[in-house]
């Protein structure tokens, strides 16, 4: 195929995973790294470079209309930021040192585990309940909108959302994913958010924590323009659609169709980098 093809191929495959990647809080990397190394026979470093970017774009093109409406908690995103960014370096650190294959195994457990992600803990309206003395002393309680008015929420477990949220950014150094799953299980699980406040931050945090390693990246030249240009145009245009989506979406519907695709691409890669066809 010529470029022109290659780049709308990609760019069309990009925009489905922003939009996916935008109503999950999942991060549109989750796909793209497993679609342009299946898909196009992309080395997965180069892959990764890529979907850095995206991740950047998608958090970029959701993460204010987001805060606009009011769901996403920046001042406790900011705080989780602290542990991603700083396990995003040491992830991007190692990555040279790392092979192809292992790489390959351990995006494919992380596609297994995504897919896997558990039903929200939290119901839409969680009520008002003593909350971590941490998060009260850094003020991390809010609010977000329901169709009943402003809800009052808590949140719980700071130390474990931070120790999470550390293996998630240096899962997303490692291997260019905004690690999406991961922080949504810990604010949702963990430190028990409403699940829309959970994907909304997670939203907001992917772009921070691929912005740390993407530098990184591209000073050992692992990101390419003319791959990392159709990937980012794809994921902004997918991801703003999704914010328009995420409000009136029935979230299971979403999840098991995303968890369909992450299911058939972890075997995929899974088998790929066992058998060393990468």
């Amino acid at each position: 195929m010529n470029i022109l093809e290659f780049s709308l191929l990609v760019g069309t495959g990009s925009f489905i995973a922003g939009f996916l990647g935008s109503l999950t809080g999942l991060g549109g990397g989750i796909v793209i790294v497993p679609l342009l190394t299946l898909g196009f026979g992309v080395d997965i470093r180069y892959a990764s470079g890529a979907s850095l970017v995206s991740v950047i774009a998608t958090s970029s093109g959701a993460a204010i209309a987001y805060i606009k409406e009011g769901y996403t908690n920046l001042r406790l995103g900011m705080f989780l930021e602290i542990a991603t960014t700083i396990g995003a370096l040491v992830g991007a650190l190692i990555t040279p040192y790392v092979s192809i294959k292992t790489l390959a195994i351990v995006l494919g457990i992380v596609l297994l585990y995504s897919a896997d992600l558990p039903q929200p803990s939290q119901p839409e309206n969680s009520g008002i309940e003593l909350s971590d003395p941490l998060a009260t002393r850094l003020r991390l309680n809010s609010t977000y909108p329901t169709p009943d008015g402003l809800m009052s929420y808590q949140v719980y477990a700071v130390p474990v959302g931070l120790g999470l949220m550390w293996i998630a950014g240096v899962l997303s150094g490692l291997l260019g994913i905004g690690s999406g799953a991961l922080k949504v299980l810990a604010m949702d699980q963990a430190m028990r958010l409403p699940f829309k406040v959970s994907t909304t931050t997670s939203n907001f945090m992917i772009g921070v924590t691929a912005a740390a390693s993407a530098g990184i990246y591209l000073q050992r030249g692992y990101i390419d323009p003319g791959l990392s240009m159709p990937v980012m145009l794809g994921v902004v245009f997918g991801a703003l659609l999704g914010t328009r989506v995420l409000a009136e979406s029935k979230t299971e519907i979403l999840r098991t169709i995303f968890s369909l695709v992450l299911q058939v691409l972890a075997f995929e890669m899974l088998y790929k980098g066992l058998t060393g066809e990468l």
